[in-house]
């Protein structure tokens, strides 16, 4: 079993991920990976050098072609199991304007009114996706 939690923003001083919830014409925008059939949230590991803004803003462009948008830090968040965990921050994107798909791992992106049923991430996508619902009102 997995759990997760939030924080404020800033609350660990390093971070390993980032996870994106992007919303465009209304809708929220999820993509699809080449290897499964289930739908999750732009995001992954921050690589050297990098802050978590610049890989929020890589992954957001490499998993949906967003070329313009806004994003915005929203809080860290903790993930963790009996075999490990993991610390990052959650961010907020409004997509003005979509390009198509780069070539990268992901198959497609689709929308979604709510949060689709078939997630790849179903321990801990439900979670973030109420908070930051939540951090949205």
């Amino acid at each position: 079993m997995i759990y997760s939690k939030v924080f404020p923003l800033n609350t660990f001083p390093a971070h390993k991920y980032v996870v994106t919830f992007a919303r465009y014409r209304g809708q929220w925008l999820f993509s699809r990976h080449r290897l499964r059939d289930t739908w999750e949230t732009q995001g992954g590991h921050i690589e050297e050098g990098e802050t978590p803004l610049q890989a929020a803003r890589r992954e957001l462009y490499e998993e949906s072609g967003a070329t313009a948008f806004t994003i915005t830090p929203m809080f860290d968040y903790w993930a963790g199991s009996r075999t490990g965990c993991g610390v990052g921050v959650i961010f907020l994107a409004e997509i003005t304007e979509l390009g198509p798909l780069p070539e990268s791992e992901m198959a497609e992106m689709r929308l979604f009114d709510t949060l689709p049923e078939n997630l790849t991430y179903p321990e801990i996508t439900p979670f973030l996706f109420e908070a930051i619902t939540k951090g949205r009102s």
